[in-house]
């Protein structure tokens, strides 16, 4: 059987526009992947959400983002791209985090030039560390992956947000030069950025588009024209789940028919896998087999 790594870099091979839908938990993961997408991430802005109710602004731990992590890699066939942040510390807690992430089922892992605690990349207030500091990182990931991490490095840069485009570039192009796998400028605020990014830059691009964030909401064909291979689409699935859960609320608050906006029973459970499970432990019932 081919890693997640392995079966992520297949899909890089291909000239053409992965669609990245963003999980927050195992279960919209199996959802993306019962969709017929090849691949999702693990957004830290869903995934801070989900678990611990709180903003994307560093407060969850490195040992709770891992879990989460592993318990959706446990959950897909499907590679899962893991938001790493900045590595949670030095350039040892980098190293750390990358071979974390690979052994608990991630394709690749992201790791970011922001300043601890980060940020969510389409909100006020990023900073970013030096480039020394920036280099330093995606240097240790490399270490990681040299040192037997099978996984794949999506280096992120949030210079463009204080100090331009133009080092937005030149960083990621070192990071490219230090080992990177995918390239990440974050936040570029028109479509002729998108393309210079595209442009100036070498080997896979992501594009990260927030519904009513900072980057042009482009369509498929448009971001592969320009020369995209990943689009992510990190809240995607958590404003349309959020939208749909307040709604019924307040229909079941006010007592009025909310049986129209539900999944069918049945249909949840197959969703689930309750169908599956019962396929696989009939087996073990030693009564049929008798």
């Amino acid at each position: 059987m081919p890693s997640p790594a392995d079966l992520l870099r297949a899909l890089l091979e291909q000239p053409k526009l992965n669609v990245m839908p963003c999980c927050y938990d195992a279960l919209s993961a199996k959802l993306i992947e019962q969709a017929g997408f090849d691949l999702t991430f693990m957004s830290g802005f869903a995934a801070s959400a989900s678990r611990i109710g709180q903003p994307d602004l560093g407060l969850m731990s490195y040992g709770e983002v891992l879990d989460q992590a592993r318990n959706i890699s446990d959950a897909i066939r499907i590679p899962l791209l893991a938001d790493g942040d900045t590595g949670y510390g030095n350039a040892m807690n980098v190293r750390r985090t990358v071979t974390g992430m690979a052994k608990a089922g991630a394709a690749a892992v992201m790791i970011e030039d922001q300043v601890a605690p980060k940020r969510c990349g389409h909100t006020p207030g990023k900073a970013v560390v030096s480039r020394e500091e920036a280099f330093d990182r995606i240097r240790a990931a490399q270490d990681a992956k040299e040192a037997g991490a099978d996984i794949l490095i999506l280096a992120r840069t949030d210079a463009r947000h204080e100090h331009g485009l133009a080092e937005a570039i030149a960083r990621a192009a070192r990071f490219k030069e230090l080992g990177a796998d995918i390239l990440f400028v974050e936040a570029p605020k028109t479509v002729a950025e998108m393309r210079e990014i595209c442009r100036e830059l070498p080997g896979p691009k992501m594009a990260n588009i927030v519904e009513g964030g900072e980057t042009p909401d482009l369509s498929h064909k448009d971001l592969q024209d320009i020369g995209y291979a990943i689009a992510a689409y990190p809240l995607t699935l958590m404003a349309s789940a959020m939208k749909a859960m307040v709604a019924t609320l307040q229909d079941l608050k006010s007592d009025r028919d909310r049986t129209p906006d539900l999944m069918d029973f049945k249909e949840l459970r197959e969703r689930i896998g309750f169908n599956d499970y019962y396929e696989v432990s009939a087996k073990y019932e030693t009564s049929k087999r008798d």
